[in-house]
């Protein structure tokens, strides 16, 4: 399904977008391309005065079908994962990817939560991995609850006339910031040794 601005328009000012809402950001977690941010704009410039609420609600679906898809992720690897790692010989290097995931995961969760990356490859790898379930849970609710929330904030703020600006560089801004933590963390860690 394509999304218009004629279809989201109708969409977000259906008596039914919230569910929408969840709906999407629910299913962009675990398995579906569009990001809710494509119907959480246009609802919050409709409804400024929802706007922490319809940030809420992304969050929280977001939140859900992250855990699925971790779960999903944790149930292949039990399923067939491990099987495929042993009969190809691979459990030695496999083990120091997992051992370099567990330690890094959640700053790899939070850059990924933030940024503008599918996020779904991360919630299914992090279940793979066996990252920690808290740390994961905490790094989604923070990195992509702050990414929801300033949109929120940002067009509850200054309304529409900010519209075209979000929609045109978030996703670059966002990218920046993510980029700007990663090497942040890295020369910590170095400086750190």
């Amino acid at each position: 399904m394509q999304f218009t601005d004629t279809y989201v328009s109708r969409l977000a000012s259906n008596p039914r977008s919230e569910l929408a809402l969840f709906g999407i950001s629910f299913a962009e977690a675990a398995f579906f391309p569009v990001q809710p941010d494509a119907l959480l704009i246009p609802m919050v410039v409709l409804k400024q005065q929802n706007a922490f609420r319809y940030a809420f609600i992304c969050t929280l679906g977001f939140i859900l079908g992250g855990i699925i898809s971790y779960l999903i992720g944790y149930a292949l690897y039990k399923a067939v994962g491990a099987w495929a790692i042993n009969f190809y010989g691979g459990g030695h290097a496999f083990s120091i990817i997992q051992e370099w995931y567990y330690e890094f995961s959640i700053y790899i969760v939070g850059v990924a939560g933030f940024s503008p990356i599918p996020y779904k490859a991360f919630t299914l790898f992090s279940g793979f991995m066996g990252a920690g379930f808290t740390t994961f849970v905490l790094a989604s609710i923070v990195s992509r609850g702050a990414r929801f929330y300033l949109i929120a904030w940002l067009l509850w703020r200054s309304g529409t006339s900010i519209k075209g600006w979000i929609e045109t560089n978030l996703y670059p801004l966002t990218m920046a910031a993510s980029i700007a933590l990663i090497l942040t963390i890295v020369l910590i860690k170095y400086l750190l040794q």
